[in-house]
């Protein structure tokens, strides 16, 4: 519920808005600007609010909003629930009503229940296992979970997405009570578990401007603290198929840009970059500046952000953090991933081995390197290739026999590799790490000679 006139509501296609009139919809603001910045995304009306709610329902219904349960009471054919928070909150809440079952758990003194339509019971218990791992793993790495509870609450297909409230998260039935998870696939309701319960900390904790580039901090540092739990949880191979269906629809989605892609450090209501294109950068910079730097620099840019009032943190502080955490070496990363349009072509060309007198193997790889900018409207420019790319020979069963990163300065490479044992495959940039249009050219089976 807002006060007075809320521009977020407005027409967005501009198709739509020329039908009826209308002047084309502006871009956000910049990050700079000192107006905007004084605002949230959740509203021009107000900054943090206190929380209380009394709400009725049907008599065997349970009806739920943000805060901890105060008082239950029946009074004719309705049902009463008071609800209060115990600390000021943004202006963001819900209302959720219905005959729900109940599934309590607890990690340390954080109360966790989910509530539930009898039969979809399916991924209960990986709900569970998420929040758990994702309040262990955001409050040793970040700081403190600010709540005593967390609450899932299931409502019907009407929409397929989950949303995260101060500490209540109303999750669709499609998108994770009664799907069906593959043993052997990504347990996404686990991963969408824990992107919702990281928006505690990014998006009601950390508030950013309603400026350009908030979205990154509030939805890729979810979907980075996402990824780190389920790496955690499920190892680095399942991070990385999903990874690669990150690109995929990174990729799709520009390709599908009807007006200009932004870079993410600037981006606006672009799903496609500020989720998929999120995930790619913030887990390609954890790999080279390594989780623990990352994660430190994080923590203090929380640390120091974390409830402010207005005017809010923005996408160019966040960046200041990151480089401080960065060595020199790789700066040059902050400007390719967050505040450029840059995409790569790597390519293995060739690949053959021999054996050694020693029982090693010598593999010798030739392989091709190009970068390029775009301006957003598809327009690209060659960029000079001087970067560190992870080199990767593999060998049986996908086993790492060596990766380590080189720096290349030219588009033709040829490299000689010693390994311990026979290989299989090399290329570079293996895992896709880096932003690539064609990413199944950077691996190719080794020819073994003499």
């Amino acid at each position: 519920l807002h006060i007075g006139y809320d521009p977020k509501i407005e027409l967005k296609s501009n198709d739509i808005r020329k039908n009826y009139g209308l002047k084309p919809k502006k871009t956000m603001a910049d990050a700079s600007d000192i107006k905007a910045i004084k605002n949230s995304p959740y509203g021009n009306d107000s900054d943090w609010i206190d929380f209380e709610a009394i709400v009725s329902t049907s008599k065997d219904q349970i009806a739920i909003s943000p805060g901890y349960l105060q008082k239950e009471w029946v009074k004719g054919e309705r049902r009463y629930f008071h609800y209060k928070m115990d600390s000021k909150i943004v202006n963001f809440y819900c209302f959720n009503s219905g005959k729900y079952k109940i599934k309590h758990d607890i990690w340390n003194d954080v109360s966790i229940d989910i509530y539930y339509h009898k039969g979809h019971e399916y991924n209960i218990d990986s709900m569970i296992k998420s929040i758990k791992k994702s309040l262990d793993y955001f409050s040793k790495n970040f700081v403190p979970y600010q709540h005593k509870q967390v609450r899932i609450i299931e409502y019907p297909r009407y929409s397929d997405s989950a949303v995260s409230y101060p500490n209540t998260i109303p999750y669709s039935e499609g998108s994770g009570f009664i799907v069906k998870v593959d043993t052997n696939d990504i347990d996404y309701s686990f991963f969408v578990t824990a992107h919702e319960v990281a928006h505690q900390w990014w998006g009601h904790r950390v508030v950013g401007g309603n400026v350009q580039g908030t979205q990154f901090i509030v939805e890729s540092l979810a979907q980075y603290s996402a990824l780190m739990v389920m790496e955690k949880a499920y190892g680095k191979e399942k991070v990385r198929r999903f990874l690669r269906h990150e690109l995929d629809s990174y990729l799709y989605g520009r390709g599908k840009e009807k007006y200009k892609e932004l870079p993410l450090s600037r981006v606006e209501n672009q799903g496609y970059i500020f989720y998929r294109k999120g995930s790619l950068v913030m887990y390609a910079l954890k790999d080279y500046i390594g989780e623990k730097a990352l994660n430190n620099a994080l923590s203090r840019y929380i640390k120091d952000v974390g409830f402010q009032e207005p005017p809010y943190t923005n996408s160019r502080e966040l960046l200041r953090y990151i480089r401080e955490a960065t060595p020199e070496k790789y700066l040059y990363i902050i400007e390719d991933m967050f505040e450029t349009i840059t995409l790569y072509d790597n390519k293995a060309v060739s690949a053959k081995a021999r054996k050694l007198e020693s029982g090693q193997y010598e593999v010798t790889l030739l392989m091709k390197s190009r970068k390029a900018r775009s301006d957003g409207f598809g327009n690209e420019s060659e960029a000079p290739v001087n970067d560190w790319i992870g080199i990767g020979v593999l060998g049986k069963d996908g086993r790492e026999l060596y990766l380590k990163k080189h720096k290349i300065c030219e588009s033709e490479i040829e490299l000689r590799i010693i390994v311990h044992e026979e290989p299989k495959e090399a290329g570079i940039d293996i895992y896709n790490i880096l932003i690539d249009r064609h990413p199944d050219d950077n691996i190719i089976n080794i020819v073994m000679g003499t």
